[in-house]
């Protein structure tokens, strides 16, 4: 694995950083982690006062979090666009659904789990229309928080295969707001009906 700056899709969050730290040769890691949480603005914070510190050996600064907000990476933006010397930075991340083009633009992606098996959605997104979408909100009136952050990080994957969707930045937007949502205890079928039905008004005509 190599150390430069990238974002990388993993959800073994713990295994990645391992990884990174055995690539080590004469580097110098810094890691910021939330593992499960959202990554804060504090945290970003101390990532841009880590980035600013004098270093004579190149500084390899790991971010890992389940979420990064837009907030977060937009305040991060700057020091990523123009960092300064001898400093690289890896995001790692779950879902490559909830990173802002702004950030894709400027850091490489490596997905490092895509060969996982995924379960059929049971909805079919290019044809998404009110009816198919009613049906299946229905069928997941039951599902809890963590079933339905799968589910949308399932759905969010298919909408961008499917090129059937003008996903612009603020539809990625709302992939990043459904998984807060959730995690702040909103209910799992008001989310999926808000996401699903913001999703449809995107659908290309």
């Amino acid at each position: 694995m190599r150390l430069h700056s990238q974002i990388l899709i993993s959800n073994d969050l713990e295994g990645t950083i391992l990884a990174l730290e055995s690539a080590v040769t004469t580097e110098r890691i810094v890691k910021i982690i939330e593992g499960e949480k959202a990554f804060s603005v504090d945290d970003a914070r101390l990532v841009i006062e880590k980035a600013y510190m004098a270093s004579e050996e190149t500084t390899v600064i790991i971010l890992a979090a389940k979420i990064f907000t837009p907030i977060v990476q937009n305040k991060l933006l700057k020091v990523i666009e123009e960092p300064p010397a001898k400093k690289e930075f890896i995001l790692v991340t779950p879902s490559k659904a909830t990173i802002l083009s702004t950030i894709r633009s400027r850091l490489p992606i490596v997905v490092l789990n895509e060969e996982r098996t995924e379960a059929d959605l049971g909805l079919d997104l290019p044809q998404l229309s009110l009816a198919t979408v009613y049906e299946f909100i229905q069928s997941h009136k039951r599902t809890d928080a963590k079933a339905m952050k799968l589910l949308i990080e399932s759905i969010s994957k298919e909408a961008i295969r499917s090129q059937q969707y003008d996903l612009d930045e603020k539809t990625l937007i709302l992939f990043s707001n459904a998984f807060i949502a959730l995690d702040v205890g909103s209910p799992s079928q008001f989310v999926l009906t808000t996401l699903l039905l913001k999703l449809l008004a995107r659908k290309k005509r």
